[in-house]
């Protein structure tokens, strides 16, 4: 199913679950259009589009790239940890114009995730394409859920198969290799073969894989123990891949954890099962050594994937981010593209200290949108939803599966009915959020809300968890309606500014507003989006950072219903 119709796949799971019709005392808030715009200056340059890209090349957070390619057409996956659907998966035919075509993890059935903590879920997802049986493979960790998994198909705009368990493959960051001669491999992290010795000592393991059964066979291999340098004590071996070329097998990693020292590093062998050499130059993309002040700074380079083009061209891509200062960003762990060079027979991704590129030329390259409608996913970009469909956006998130039915389209507005789950607990409330994908943004709606007693709010939220966000919206205070911004840092919320409406406003429809300059938000209301009233203004939003709010999401920006 190339389009993914939301209202139905949570309507059949709220059918399912005999569950009961949201209280009529809720109050419903009505949403017109959403409107998003990024404004980063590091995209203001021009640049030749038909033989030059930016970087990011999807913007925001979307981590943990995996490729693949069949002929000429690419299809690239990226990490949803608790977020629903789960991996948003995209085609391209130039690995640069991307054309979001749905979800892999489409269904409450195939993604159960009940109050998982949000940096749970959905990990590194690996897709791989086997052209003996013309399958798709996807091999994917559920934290604190099912475990490892396979879901396959043999057409990637038409939906995937339920999840096929993997009980014998512990750890996470499963990925799937096919040899020339048919057989299938399964690598990825797992604890060292004895006791750790050290914090973050982890291992890679290979196990064999049946396309008739869908299961590993035979007794696990271990073929990577700590990393290149165990002497070193190297932390956080994972996110492997298996590759073969001219003969030569490449086992690629990523080494150092997903911060500033994350990095990416290869070894060869002649045989499948090794034994794996590191080589000699290590590590083949990090950015770890550059000074901290440097221009369009990227940081935290690492888990890459490697593909080939028709004609014989090497890419990477990998995830990076974007701090605006002292290592802080809301807009999460996110895609790059680079080309690879090979130097005495291994693929170098960047050499050492250099920086990644905000432009890139790539020799050889140019755009290639044939066969695909690509959206823009990155430089600066304005995106409005004016919910003209029954169907929602691909870009738009649930937190968790949804249990109950909360939203509908009518008439071009988006209707969010609250929930039995707060935004402030660990459930699945009435929110539908989009992803920040610029340090500066404006984000623009307008609301119909008239809450019914002290609590109920409709509005906007800046999401990074339950413990961390900022809340803006329409609510009552001593029965009186107000617009009021709520900051919340590790559970404790302050209010940062409120606007009473003046009788005779309550009930009128109002947009709102929020302009993002890194750390810095600015909340205003508007009853006819000329003049502009400021509710709180440069309030301190650097909660919503990875750094401060923890875990491995970015800042996801959307519309709220709660109770």
């Amino acid at each position: 199913m190339r389009a993914l119709v939301i209202s139905a796949i949570v309507a059949t799971w709220f059918i399912a679950l005999g569950g009961c019709t949201p209280s009529s005392s809720r109050s419903e808030a009505r949403f017109e259009f959403f409107r998003y715009q990024g404004e980063d200056s590091r995209f203001n340059h021009s640049f030749d589009s038909a033989h030059e890209y930016l970087n990011p090349i999807i913007a925001g957070f979307y981590p943990d790239p995996s490729i693949c390619r069949k002929g000429e057409d690419y299809y690239l996956v990226n990490s949803s940890f608790a977020y629903y659907p789960g991996i948003p998966i995209f085609h391209s035919r130039d690995l640069v114009n991307w054309e979001q075509i749905g979800h892999v993890l489409d269904r409450p059935s195939q993604l159960q995730l009940d109050s998982i903590r949000l940096d749970g879920g959905i990990y590194a997802p690996a897709i791989t394409y086997n052209p003996f049986n013309n399958t798709f493979y996807l091999v994917t960790t559920c934290v604190d859920g099912i475990g490892n998994f396979i879901v396959k198909t043999q057409n990637p705009h038409q939906g995937w198969s339920e999840p096929i368990p993997l009980p014998k493959v512990g750890g996470i960051d499963p990925s799937l290799f096919f040899d020339e001669d048919g057989k299938g491999y399964i690598v990825h992290n797992d604890a060292p073969p004895k006791e750790p010795e050290y914090d973050g000592h982890r291992a890679i393991w290979i196990h064999q894989y049946d396309t008739l059964t869908d299961q590993t066979q035979g007794a696990p291999q271990l073929l990577i123990d700590g990393g290149v340098d165990k002497s070193t004590h190297p932390v956080w071996i994972e996110g492997p891949h298996l590759y073969k070329v001219n003969g030569t097998y490449y086992l690629m990693a990523a080494e150092g954890g997903t911060g500033n020292n994350h990095s990416e590093v290869i070894f060869t062998s002649d045989r499948v099962k090794g034994p794996y050499k590191p080589a000699a130059h290590n590590p083949i993309l990090t950015q770890r050594d550059l000074a901290a002040n440097r221009p369009d700074c990227v940081t935290s380079t690492g888990h890459a994937d490697l593909i080939d083009t028709p004609s014989g061209e090497w890419f990477a891509v990998f995830l990076g981010c974007r701090p605006y200062k002292d290592d802080l960003y809301h807009t999460g762990r996110e895609t790059f593209l680079l080309p690879v060079s090979w130097e005495n027979g291994v693929p170098m991704i960047l050499a050492a200290g250099k920086a990644v590129p905000t432009r890139v030329k790539p020799e050889g390259w140019h755009s290639n949108t044939q066969g695909i409608q690509p959206d823009a996913w990155t430089g600066n970009f304005t995106w409005t939803d004016a919910f003209e469909s029954d169907h929602l956006s691909h870009k738009w998130l649930f937190i968790r599966t949804p249990k109950e039915k909360f939203w509908s389209i009518d008439a071009g507005k988006l209707l969010l009915t609250p929930t039995s789950h707060s935004l402030y607990t660990r459930g699945s409330p009435a929110f539908i959020g989009h992803r920040q994908q610029h340090t500066n943004f404006t984000v623009t709606t307008r609301l119909e809300f008239t809450p019914q007693h002290e609590g109920a709010l409709g509005g906007l939220a800046c999401y990074q968890n339950e413990r961390f966000n900022i809340v803006f919206g329409k609510t009552l205070q001593q029965e009186q309606p107000v617009v009021t911004v709520i900051s919340t840092t590790g559970g404790n919320k302050k209010e940062m500014g409120t606007f009473p409406l003046a009788l005779g406003k309550e009930h009128v429809p109002i947009y709102l507003r929020i302009i993002g300059r890194a750390d810095q938000y600015s909340f205003a209301l508007s009853f006819d989006q000329k003049e502009w009233h400021p509710v709180a203004t440069n309030v301190d939003s650097s909660n919503l950072s990875t750094q401060k709010a923890g875990g491995f999401t970015g800042t996801v920006i959307g519309m709220i219903a709660d109770n």
